[in-house]
């Protein structure tokens, strides 16, 4: 009988231990909500952010005015000592290129317009990739403002996605795609990048960026 109640008690520990892991785990993971756009080039979609402290979304951008902002962004991958030392003789390197940025910010701009206040808006921009046939180059990460700042992340920069085969068990295409790697993130002109004191996460002063950014005439 002792024996039998040991058996059970160490069952429910462990059925509680995965329960655990799955409703406090999981349930911090963010969710597409919505699709705003899908091509062999560009995805654009809203996710629901689990650590938002609501945005002001949704909000009107045009589409220069978000280009003028994801143009002075730059970035470095992370590194660890001693990497580090040579990583920082390297000059940042620009997000996107001309075209790419053409692609993605009518999308964005759209993204931003339907978002909702715990929404960010998640992009991947794609190209074939070092195996055209089994992966593809994505550059992905997500943007979103809390007035007076415009948020980005950068999770991955031209990383090989496996392509997604419809045989899901086929062992030679898993599809499972590399984990995200952190960046450091700069903006030029400086004096606009600060930290937000609300999530203490730099951004971008946006309005008065785009002030010195954008004509007045344009505005």
């Amino acid at each position: 009988m002792c024996s039998r109640m040991r058996f059970l008690s160490a069952h429910g520990l462990i059925v509680f231990f995965f329960a655990s892991i799955v409703s406090g785990g999981c349930a911090r993971l963010p969710y597409t909500t919505t699709v705003i756009h899908e091509d062999r080039r560009v995805v654009v979609s809203l996710q629901q952010d689990p650590d938002a402290v609501p945005y002001t979304h949704p909000i009107q951008l045009r589409a220069d005015e978000l280009s003028a902002v994801l143009t002075g962004f730059s970035f470095r991958e992370k590194q660890r000592l001693p990497l580090r030392w040579f990583a920082e003789e390297v000059p940042p390197k620009k997000i996107f290129r001309s075209d790419e940025m053409q692609a993605v910010v009518p999308f964005l701009v759209e993204g931003l317009e339907k978002a909702g206040p715990n929404e960010r808006v998640y992009f991947q921009v794609l190209a074939p990739g070092m195996n055209p046939a089994a992966e593809r180059d994505t550059t992905a990460g997500w943007i979103a403002v809390r007035e007076p700042y415009l948020h980005l992340v950068l999770e991955h920069y031209h990383a090989q996605f496996p392509i997604r085969k419809s045989e899901q068990w086929d062992l030679r295409y898993p599809a499972t795609p590399p984990e995200a790697k952190t960046y450091l993130l700069y903006f030029e002109p400086g004096r606009f990048w600060e930290t937000d004191p609300v999530s203490s996460r730099q951004a971008v002063q946006l309005r008065e960026f785009l002030k010195t950014a954008i004509p007045a005439s344009s505005r």
